[in-house]
């Protein structure tokens, strides 16, 4: 398997065709194992992600006291109610995962025992001050390293108060963490929103029964007084995972993609509302609503694209696509601008500073700005060997790439793919029709 490589050779096939099966959505997983784990009952979860990072908030779950396994490709989880977490009698490993890290800060600082939660190198570097702070105003007792701003963290859980927070930056994760913690505080918790960031967590504590109210930016949550309830969900496909076949559809002299039960949630469709401005040829069929979360079929086929000015409040809406949004626009007629994406240097990688780096080895005319990047599109791009700095984003973005450059393409290290999208490389032999061509 291309996974266990040191590096992927990509070369441009002469179509790509197919239909796509994507994983379930990363975001949405993460949340619903958290929040079946604090519910009453068993709660039935099909189509669970299964890259590295919500393996890993599974496994810090039950180190805290869930039951979970795992029968017939769907994950059963024997939630503990909102009392009976457990201490766990080692480290936390949070792994790869800043979400698994961030989410689960908010539910232990509010139980009655310490915990000590780590990861990676590369999630050791990762800011958490912008988590300690709010959890801090709420009551809690954590510290992390260099002046409580890294990991490793030691939480210390205490009884919390309901704080109103204005989020000074847009964070889904650090909103879900306060929201989290919430849910243990005397008095109600608010949190104001300047940008609306992803909802899959107020999605989910609205429909598990939990007391909350959503006004545009503002969202205000009650505290438990019962457990929520277990449910049976399907985790719809993972949108940031379509942005790679979307983008290579879109790219392509020659592509025609289905990609099925896709969600669609507003607050992550960013990657979708860009393409179509750029000119994509997609077309959004079957649109419903399961588990209370937006879901369709996408179409995506070849395309001319042109060059727009990405930035404002779109950004918290597609930060994650970024990377492959840059490699759509080397192809695309005129200058794109990408803007108000600083959040993209505290990620895996700085991911402006890398995806720049690497695209330019490809020969495409890219710089980089503080909070974004400036491509030129219309310039043929040249296999060469580029690298993933160990980013999972980074090397399938590369990837995409590597699908139109002309000779062959190595991506190294592209088993880090596996942290979010463990099928991406055989996805993309699926995808990819061979014929003699005359790159």
């Amino acid at each position: 398997m291309a996974g266990k490589t040191l590096t992927k050779k990509i070369k441009t096939p002469s179509k790509l065709a197919g239909e796509v099966v994507l994983p379930g959505d990363k975001s949405i997983s993460h949340r619903v194992a958290i929040l079946c784990s604090l519910a009453s009952g068993i709660s039935e979860i099909a189509n669970f992600s299964p890259g590295h990072d919500c393996l890993s908030t599974l496994n810090c779950l039950k180190l805290l006291g869930a039951r979970i396994k795992t029968k017939e490709g769907k994950i059963y989880i024997k939630g503990v109610g909102n009392t009976s977490l457990k201490e766990s009698d080692n480290v936390l490993n949070s792994g790869n995962s800043a979400t698994t890290m961030r989410l689960l800060s908010g539910v232990l600082a509010a139980q009655p025992f310490l915990s000590v939660i780590t990861g990676d190198a590369s999630l050791r570097t990762r800011p958490m001050k912008r988590l300690i702070e709010p959890l801090k105003l709420m009551g809690a007792e954590i510290y992390g390293r260099c002046s409580n701003s890294l990991a490793p963290l030691v939480i210390r859980g205490k009884r919390l108060s309901g704080i109103s927070y204005t989020m000074p930056i847009p964070s889904a994760q650090i909103k879900s963490a306060i929201l989290l913690a919430g849910l243990f505080a005397e008095g109600k918790t608010i949190v104001e929103q300047p940008q609306v960031s992803r909802d899959h967590t107020e999605r989910l504590l609205r429909w598990m029964g939990a007391d909350i109210n959503i006004d545009g930016g503002y969202v205000s949550l009650a505290p438990l007084i019962n457990p929520l309830n277990a449910l049976d969900f399907r985790v719809p496909g993972d949108i940031s995972s379509a942005a790679y076949w979307l983008v290579a559809g879109a790219i392509h002299p020659n592509a025609s993609i289905k990609i099925t039960n896709c969600g669609i949630n507003p607050t992550r469709t960013g990657i979708l509302d860009v393409l179509l401005t750029m000119g994509a040829r997609i077309k959004i069929e079957n649109q419903r609503l399961e588990c209370n979360e937006p879901v369709a079929d996408i179409h995506i086929e070849s395309s001319q694209l042109r060059a727009i000015e990405i930035k404002g409040e779109i950004i918290p809406r597609l930060i994650d696509e970024i990377p492959v949004l840059a490699v759509a626009a080397c192809f695309a007629t005129g200058t794109t601008i990408i803007k108000n994406a600083e959040e993209l240097r505290v990620k895996e990688s700085d991911r402006i500073l890398t995806i720049v780096e690497e695209l330019s080895y490809l020969g495409a005319k890219i710089k980089a700005l503080p909070d974004g990047m400036i491509i030129n599109g219309g310039t043929l791009l040249k296999g060469t060997k580029v690298s993933s700095h160990s980013d999972h984003r980074l090397a399938m973005s590369l990837a995409i790439a590597g699908l139109m450059a002309k000779g062959e393409t190595l991506v190294e290290k592209p088993k880090v793919a596996e942290i979010s999208y463990p099928d991406f490389w055989e996805q993309m032999e699926k995808l990819s029709v061979k014929a003699p061509h005359n790159w």
